[in-house]
């Protein structure tokens, strides 16, 4: 990744650690929940393994105070930089009366919280992508000063929600910045039966915007096109389209076999361009981070697991008769 790239991109050195550390602190989390889904405690797991370095990278970029995201459902990376706790991604996946996404009305991934500015997805994929046009719309109808993040995956960049809300945007040039997670599959098609262009960021020119597609395994090059992409939307130049390419290390989730379309060969060659390797990497190449470092980093995270996991699976579920609450008027 070359010598102290950070720096030159105004990262300090703890900044980059920080970065890196919410990124292993997600895979941790993620692999937790695929052994409590494993063994029966929890119901469904959809993972953010393979895609930590574009979500963190890129929710370093923003401006955590004011900047509002519409993450989608793999987007674990993003909410714990957003500000989302392990023991609230927990109590999720438990669906516990005090998960704050839905009050375990919702499955994992459906990330909601207002006091973090992170918006509440929706099953059917991309429907974030006008809401995030909206919220950028009212924002600059109110004269504030912010963007809107919103995530989604190559796959449901085919949907009319994507087209419609990037074609607003453009027209209003609104502060919104449209970032695509590509991680080669939509469940089981590989992208080359899901685009006839070679990119997704090839779409932005009939749009009005910018596209740029990044190596996804990558923070730092996430980083860099999402500051770009924030300072022209506050500029009012209007949105970007940041396209992120990096590999789905799991299955689309713990209900799919991903056996029956994947090689087992392309899987574990991926493996070798994981950002959880590869930045840990960059970070003792440059003297930052050594083996006794992130050893106690991992003991660190593993015993922050551990205690939310132990936390929501001994929390109360909600009250069977709270099952209609915010459906009707009350």
């Amino acid at each position: 990744m070359g010598k102290n790239r950070h720096k030159a991109l105004g990262l300090s050195d703890e900044k980059v650690l920080e970065m890196y550390e919410t990124m292993l602190l997600a895979r941790r989390i993620d692999e937790r929940m695929w052994l409590l889904n494993r063994a029966g405690k929890i119901p469904f797991v959809i993972s953010c393994q393979g895609q930590e370095a574009a979500q963190v990278g890129a929710a370093f970029a923003l401006d955590r105070e004011k900047d509002y995201a519409l993450p989608y459902y793999r987007d674990m990376g993003v909410v714990l930089a957003f500000g989302m706790t392990p023991k609230e991604l927990m109590l999720s996946a438990f669906a516990k009366a005090a998960d704050p996404n839905s009050g375990g009305r919702q499955m994992p991934g459906h990330f909601g919280q207002k006091s973090n500015r992170i918006v509440t997805g929706s099953s059917p994929v991309t429907t974030q992508v006008p809401h995030a046009v909206g919220v950028a719309l009212a924002g600059k109808m109110e004269g504030k000063d912010l963007c809107t993040f919103v995530t989604f995956g190559e796959g449901s960049s085919n949907q009319g929600d994507f087209h419609e809300g990037a074609n607003f945007a453009g027209v209003h040039k609104l502060p919104v910045i449209f970032m695509c997670e590509n991680n080669k599959y939509a469940i089981s098609v590989p992208i080359e039966k899901q685009l006839a262009c070679e990119k997704v960021s090839d779409r932005a020119i009939g749009y009005g915007m910018p596209g740029v597609t990044v190596d996804g395994n990558d923070p730092l090059a996430v980083y860099e096109a999402v500051k770009e992409a924030a300072d022209r939307g506050r500029a009012g130049k209007g949105p970007t389209l940041v396209e992120t390419v990096s590999y789905r290390l799991t299955p689309h989730s713990s209900d799919d076999d991903d056996r029956s379309y994947r090689d087992r060969e392309e899987v574990a060659e991926a493996k070798k361009n994981d950002s959880i390797i590869t930045f840990a990497a960059y970070l003792k190449e440059n003297k930052i981070f050594d083996d006794a470092k992130e050893k106690e980093m991992n003991d660190r995270i593993m015993a922050i697991v551990n205690e939310a996991t132990d936390f929501a699976e001994a929390a109360p579920y909600a009250d069977a008769e709270s099952a209609m609450k915010y459906v009707y008027a009350e």
